[in-house]
């Protein structure tokens, strides 16, 4: 495994959020973590997954064009 092992605040910082987000994602499983010893790191990747997972995609609409009357 050659995956960069995250602490708590290099986690927020790469979701841009604080670091309560990343402990509440840990304390309700829902994202993949590794404790050594006492303390918890996050994969790099599964925080690229947890972010593809959740991204979500525009809506295409068909507008008419500037000028067009209805």
């Amino acid at each position: 495994m050659k995956d960069r092992l995250l602490t708590v605040g290099q986690a927020a910082e790469f979701l841009g959020t604080t670091d309560r987000f990343p402990r509440r994602l840990i304390a309700e499983r829902r994202i993949v973590f590794v404790r050594v010893g006492r303390h918890v790191r996050i994969p790099e990747s599964a925080l690229a997954s947890f972010v593809d997972a959740h991204t979500v995609q525009p809506i295409a609409v068909n507008r008419r064009p500037f000028g067009a009357v209805a």
